[in-house]
């Protein structure tokens, strides 16, 4: 029996988008996330590495030693391979967990859904994401580094900004139920400018 200060009717659950993309299920190789962003890091900073190696040279312009060489180089590949271990890390970190477990997307013109199953998963809206490369057999959605108001202040700021982990998510082709699927992907991204 109903109360007279109830309201009559059922409350509906709000259901998913229909309009939605949904995906296959796919998990992110670590060791194909490690390549990807090792090659985007050296790509973009290689000229970092030369600076140690500058560093521990020029004593050796003004008093030779094979020692200044030696160290100059012993320093270069320490800074090399620590940079490339920030890198790797990520992997590793129980917060970078969720790039590597294995989701659903389910995408419309407002978010990105990644799901673990039907209750759990995270949103991501597409103002997250700085630009999408369209590789010949996925995307890479690369994600907006920490702004200055997110980063720590002074010196472990700038080591933060400086050395910056790129972070992104990869979507192949394989995990759409169709071409159409795709093409719907497309257009939403040229619409938020991400993709050329």
């Amino acid at each position: 029996m109903q109360q007279p200060n109830q309201r009559g009717g059922r409350r509906v659950a709000q259901g998913a988008n229909p309009l939605a993309i949904r995906t296959k299920k796919y998990q992110l190789d670590k060791n194909m996330y490690t390549r990807i962003a090792l090659g985007q890091v050296w790509r973009k900073d290689w000229w970092y590495a030369l600076i140690p190696l500058v560093l521990f040279l020029l004593p050796a312009i003004f008093a030779f030693s094979w020692w200044w060489v030696a160290a100059a180089i012993v320093v270069t590949i320490l800074f090399v391979l620590l940079r490339s271990a920030q890198v790797m890390g990520v992997t590793q970190m129980e917060q970078g967990s969720p790039l590597f477990e294995k989701l659903t997307y389910e995408i419309d013109q407002r978010q990105i859904l990644l799901k673990r199953n039907e209750r759990e998963g995270m949103t991501m809206t597409w103002d997250m994401i700085e630009r999408v490369q369209k590789k010949d057999d996925a995307y890479m959605l690369w994600l907006q580094p920490p702004t200055d108001a997110q980063m720590p202040g002074g010196w472990k700021g700038w080591l933060a900004r400086t050395f910056q982990v790129p972070i992104f998510i990869q979507m192949p082709f394989r995990i759409f139920n169709g071409p159409n699927d795709q093409k719907l992907l497309e257009s939403i991204m040229r619409r938020k400018n991400l993709l050329a």
